[in-house]
């Protein structure tokens, strides 16, 4: 891994007066860097990262959300952050709701803040964006999950938990929570998931699809029933809530 391009993460997260992480977490911090997902990616393929790695900046130049869209926020102000599960068992997309899972109970727990989930893997609250979530596969089998969330800033067309809390305070508590989670966390996901009875359009690689979502199966794919009463199972897209007709 070049260090001039992806800082290695080998020194500890700052911790604080009496912060203390949760048990089985290795949680390392940079001040800077291009991209922590990417960072993790190959920090894992050399063999400097192992299993439950955790890779916390305070500014990301080269952050990335689906479809390649920019995810920035000025230094110190929000979570980013990106963690390495080296072990991975069945379905690697429950990783992903998981940490969508314990992003909420975060944000509840560290700003009282109620939010939701969005297909396949946004945070919300109300309408708008609190957290993205981003997971890639590393070459050796392993998956990073990347998350973005809004802790003191936000675009004007997002939400965020509010000034006074820290970043690092998120983070902790996502751990924590990560951790309380059951073995099975679809009907915990399923519940949280805001998009189901929702008007949407689902933008897909061949064309959009406009319906009502129906449910979520539980390898993840949304059933959307279309305007022409066909329902469809979606694994890829992008979906936008809508207000419903008439």
């Amino acid at each position: 891994m070049d260090p001039t391009n992806h800082p290695r993460p080998d020194g500890p997260a700052p911790n604080g007066p009496g912060r203390t992480w949760p048990p089985g977490w290795t949680v390392r911090h940079v001040a800077e860097t291009g991209s922590t997902n990417a960072d993790l990616v190959a920090a894992s393929a050399a063999g400097e990262a192992g299993d439950r790695t955790v890779l916390v900046t305070d500014h990301q130049t080269a952050g990335r959300g689906r479809f390649d869209r920019r995810w920035d926020a000025p230094p110190g102000t929000n979570l980013l952050v990106s963690l390495l599960f080296s072990d991975v068992a069945g379905d690697a997309h429950d990783l992903t709701r998981r940490v969508g899972v314990a992003a909420v109970a975060a944000s509840e727990r560290c700003a009282g803040v109620a939010a939701d989930l969005k297909w396949p893997n946004d945070v919300l609250v109300g309408d708008r964006k609190l957290a993205g979530i981003l997971a890639q596969r590393c070459p050796d089998g392993g998956v990073v999950v990347g998350l973005g969330l809004n802790v003191g800033w936000a675009p004007d067309d997002a939400a965020k938990l509010g000034s006074g809390i820290g970043p690092l305070d998120v983070l902790a508590a996502l751990l924590v929570a990560f951790d309380d989670l059951p073995d099975d966390v679809y009907p915990r996901y399923r519940e949280l998931l805001g998009t189901i009875g929702r008007r949407v359009r689902v933008v897909r690689p061949d064309g959009e699809l406009v319906g009502r979502a129906l449910d979520v199966d539980r390898d993840g794919r949304l059933r959307v029933l279309d305007e022409c009463a066909v329902t469809h199972s979606i694994d890829v897209g992008d979906v936008v809530h809508l207000r419903s007709a008439g």
